[in-house]
């Protein structure tokens, strides 16, 4: 990592005290309106499409529902999960073998290029401590690493249905690093943080996390 630009801050739903520019998570949106009843089935009926094609690794379940979500105009991630479309072809194959998908996953959401230093260093961190049991720790490094360039809660961004799908999506990738969030940090933070750890910034002027007044935005319920 470049040290050069470490030292910055920038305003953020995470402490400006605690991150750097180049490390801090985006600004919590509002809660938006709920899914329609017509966008949940839709969405719901295209999972179990998917799924029925599954060969029973343990990432199908939460690729189908990040694919599903994006599908219906859910979620944030750009289009292909962020991966380029040879990537996300593969990860088809791999994943659901003899599925195809009636219309391409591209809502029109394009990444950021001034962030994709930003998103190659989630990608690295991430890969350090893969588990190392199949080749779609890589695929889903690089999708997590997209919903990070969200704004809402990142299980959301991502398209998963529940908070718990992301922390066994972490610990199963990603076991090493998922086992250093020992308090349950809210996992995007989580990921900046260890960015910033391993550029050694320790900016938050905080005794403890316990009495941070930020405590609740880092640790706080994800609904």
């Amino acid at each position: 990592m470049n040290g050069s630009t470490g030292n910055a801050t920038r305003q953020s739903g995470t402490s400006q005290r605690t991150h750097p520019r180049r490390y801090a998570a985006a600004v919590a949106s509002p809660v938006a309106p709920a899914a329609t009843a017509a966008k949940d089935a839709e969405a719901s009926a295209l999972v179990a499409r998917v799924t029925q094609y599954a060969t029973g690794g343990p990432n199908d379940r939460a690729f189908a529902c990040m694919i599903a979500t994006l599908c219906t105009g859910g979620g944030a991630l750009p289009d292909w999960l962020g991966l380029d479309p040879a990537a996300f072809g593969c990860l088809l194959v791999h994943h659901f073998p003899g599925f195809r998908l009636d219309t391409p996953p591209c809502p029109g959401r394009v990444p950021d290029p001034a962030r994709s230093e930003e998103r190659r260093e989630l990608v690295e961190l991430m890969l350090m401590d893969k588990a190392g049991d199949s080749p779609s720790e890589v695929w889903m490094a690089h999708v997590v690493a997209a919903g990070c360039m969200g704004s809402d809660h990142l299980w959301q961004d991502l398209g998963l249905w529940r908070r718990a799908d992301l922390s066994a999506l972490m610990r199963r990738n990603f076991p090493a690093l998922a086992a250093r969030n020992v308090k349950d940090m809210k996992w995007k933070r989580f990921l900046y943080k260890q960015l910033c750890e391993a550029e050694g910034i320790y900016a938050c002027r905080a005794p403890s996390c316990e009495v941070c007044i930020d405590y609740h935005a880092c640790f706080g319920p994800e609904y």
